[in-house]
């Protein structure tokens, strides 16, 4: 059997169904009783359940549920090549589905790494208890393999014993001395498909324990599988948000007032009524939306009305951020981490003092904001790329008044995130609309509402110090950022209505750690301190691809190279000196050293390198960059070595590499917006800088053999890409770019 691609572009409506949430209220000892979830996956005809994770159809073919959001990144492959390994699947048999709303598919380490700054002083066992109880799937921060493949594995091991029990009771023999290969059980020359045995399987007992497999002949994992994706997306017939078509639709665009307390205050509707095709005008008190019987009627529609919204005061502008983030470095910080004695080390040395910026950042995706909403009888449908199905359930429910459960949400396939899609907006908005003109409304924002109204990477001011010792050996490292509270105004935001991130912040608290994360140098510094210094900016800012380590990377790894140059040395051998109880990052810095020709980054060379551990995975990046006639930035080579543990899948890991090191480099050479009367500067994409098929680098990664547990990959090369850029600029010029975006210190 082929891969049934249908499921893939036409789930089972049944399979989507998301049932009803649980309870706001939230009690201590409630929240502590131990509780057992129910699967609530969906077996259609000719096809049996196997627990939460997979079914299995009387064709042989396998269907593996996937709670976590498609975005390019490789999961429904992943997660599928997973079981199909534990179960002894026939790849070419093998297909995924959305998995529905349950407690089970709960990501409790992407709720710990996105949201553990709202939940900060609650304890740890009731935190992600809870995760669980509300049902928290997630995806986001590296964490899908990491926070699954156990799931996956155990699912995966438990089927095929139950394949073994049904066919040794047929064959009256021991189910352990059956095994299973290619869709097949086996037991010496008797083979019976896993089609034939699937309903007797299925109502077998399953085994107390499972042995997972072992050895590596004959083994899925580790193999460059074919992307189970890809075929729908290259020959069209995958649905996105925006190919979704329903009864009697109609198509929405928006205009969305400015950032902060704003209000519509004009509009022209006899305008809008001109265009052919408008039919319909919407307003709440910060948006107007026009509805049109296609989507450019609606979008000439809300131009020809020309809205007007009331600037909120406060205003921001470019400098007025900058300001709020000077203030903030100036002032009082929260010490975040610390080791040593950092005061005795400092008082009465020399020390190195450099300050870094990075500025606000878009995540500028090529999908913008859709979603499709459908309201009738008291019940609401919505088909959305999310990467929080649950949140984005909650918040439209809230917005239309009913209870969640009689919210049904259809995850579709994301066009890019990296982000920006654990945001709800879109999906409130076109929830009130289908509410309001009662038929179906597919709202999509135009690209420009897509800058405007981003959660903006934010921005950062670092203030860094060191002091080094007659040997040239760092022993004094202070780090001093000043930064938005992203971690407690995101969780604010997308946790609203939680009880618990409500009761977390009602405790209050200083600082947020996952402002400056990343931040704690890996190296071997005997005294180290890590400060942040909140700073309130009058913009909206959420989660961008990497984090706050996009930042703090490009704060450390630059002033190293700046201290190397103080100190005499090679870069490189610079920071291998402080790596002594790090052998996974310093063996990266070997190989990529060897792998790129390090010339020692010599005066010009144009060459740099930088490194970062993050998510339990390790790289290092060599560049090798100049600055053109024209003052350009061009990077003509990138160069990766990688080690994030056990591989799944070499090709997605590879793919994620690329991928994340072309994405570091757009955000630092640009990807950037200035803001000006509480609105981002930038509206089009051609105004992002972004690097073009033309000027892409050459890119070489190398991925590190390494029996360790699955590291994250998907966010990994991020980080270290701008410094690595920042300090081959350096080597190419003299000139030492502290800012991102890596011009802005020429303008």
């Amino acid at each position: 059997m082929a891969l049934d691609l249908g499921r893939l572009r036409k789930p089972d409506r049944r399979t989507l169904l998301i049932g009803g949430g649980v309870g706001a209220g939230l009690l201590v000892a409630w929240g502590l009783w131990p509780r057992t979830y129910l699967p609530n996956l969906t077996a259609a005809p000719g096809e049996s359940l196997f627990g939460a994770w997979l079914k299995i159809g009387t064709d042989g073919h396998v269907s593996v549920a996937v709670p976590q959001c498609e975005e390019g990144q490789g999961v429904y492959t992943a997660f599928a090549q997973i079981i199909a390994d534990e179960l002894g699947a026939d790849w070419q048999q093998v297909g995924v589905e959305p998995a529905p709303l349950n407690p089970l598919y709960a990501n409790v380490l992407g709720a710990d790494a996105l949201f553990g700054t709202a939940f900060a002083g609650v304890p740890d066992a009731l935190r992600r208890g809870h995760a669980v109880r509300v049902g928290l799937m997630l995806t986001g921060a590296s964490t899908s393999i990491r926070a699954f493949e156990g799931d996956l594995r155990r699912a995966g091991a438990t089927a095929r014993a139950l394949l073994c029990k049904a066919a040794a009771r047929r064959w009256g023999v021991d189910w352990q001395a059956c095994s299973t290969a290619k869709g097949l059980v086996v037991e010496g020359n008797r083979k019976l498909g896993f089609g034939e045995l699937a309903a007797d399987a299925a109502d077998e007992t399953a085994p107390r324990d499972v042995a997972l497999r072992t050895g590596e002949a004959d083994r899925l994992t580790g193999q460059p599988l074919p992307r189970i994706d890809v075929p729908a997306k290259t020959d069209g017939s995958v649905n996105y948000a925006a190919d979704i078509r329903l009864p009697d639709m109609v198509f929405a665009s928006i205009r969305q007032g400015p950032t902060g307390d704003t209000e519509l205050v004009k509009l022209d509707r006899a305008a809008a009524d001109k265009v052919p095709g408008m039919l319909a005008v919407v307003t709440r008190r910060a948006w107007v939306a026009a509805v049109g019987n296609n989507w450019w009627a609606a979008d000439r529609a809300l131009d020809a009305m020309r809205p007007r919204f009331r600037t909120p005061d406060p205003v921001v502008n470019s400098d007025t951020i900058a300001e709020a983030l000077q203030a903030a470095l100036n002032g009082d910080g929260v010490r975040v981490s610390e080791a040593g004695d950092l005061a005795a080390d400092f008082r009465g040395a020399r020390v190195v003092s450099a300050e870094y910026g990075t500025d606000l950042g878009l995540h500028a995706t090529i999908e913008p904001m859709t979603c499709t909403a459908a309201f009738a009888d008291g019940r609401l449908t919505l088909w959305l790329p999310t990467q929080a199905p649950g949140l984005a359930r909650a918040a439209a429910a809230r917005a239309v008044g009913i209870g969640e459960g009689r919210v049904t949400i259809h995850p579709t396939m994301a066009g890019g995130s990296f982000g920006a899609k654990l945001e709800h907006d879109v999906a409130v908005q076109a929830a009130l609309l289908a509410q309001a003109v009662g038929r179906p409304v597919q709202l999509t924002w135009p690209r420009g509402e897509d800058f405007r109204r981003d959660r903006f990477r934010p921005p950062a001011v670092a203030r860094m110090t060191a002091r080094l010792n007659e040997q040239g050996h760092v022993t004094g490292w202070l780090a001093k950022i000043a930064a938005p509270d992203t971690g407690r105004e995101m969780g604010a935001r997308l946790l609203a209505g939680d009880a618990l991130s409500a009761a977390a912040r009602a405790l209050g608290g200083a600082g947020d750690p996952s402002a400056v994360a990343g931040a704690t140098p890996v190296y071997g510094i005997p005294n180290y301190a890590v400060d942040h210094h909140p700073a309130a900016i009058g913009v909206p800012t959420g989660y961008w691809r990497s984090g706050a380590h996009a930042a703090t990377c490009f704060f450390t790894e630059s002033f190293l190279d700046e201290l190397a140059h103080v100190a005499g040395q090679d870069a490189l051998t610079f920071r291998m000196a402080m790596l002594g109880n790090e052998p996974r990052l310093a063996r990266c810095l070997q190989t990529v050293a060897q792998l790129g020709g390090w010339q020692g980054g010599q005066p010009g060379s144009g060459q740099g390198i930088a490194c970062h551990a993050f998510r339990g995975s390790y790289i290092a990046v060599m560049a090798e960059a100049q600055l053109t006639s024209d003052r350009r930035v061009k990077v003509d080579r990138l160069v990766a070595a990688v080690d994030c543990g056990r591989v799944i899948n070499p090709d997605l890991v590879t793919q994620q590499i690329e991928g994340g090191l072309i994405f570091g480099l757009a955000g630092a050479i640009g990807c950037s917006t200035g803001f000006s009367e509480n609105v981002a500067d930038i509206r089009e994409i051609s105004e992002l800088m972004l690097p073009t098929l033309a000027d892409a680098p050459d890119v070489s990664v190398e991925i590190i053999r390494s029996t360790a547990d699955p590291g994250g990959a998907s966010e990994l090369a991020v980080p270290p890409v701008a410094a690595a850029i920042a300090n081959a600029l350096q080597s190419a010029t003299g000139t030492r770019f502290r800012r991102i975006p890596l011009l802005s210190d020429l303008e």
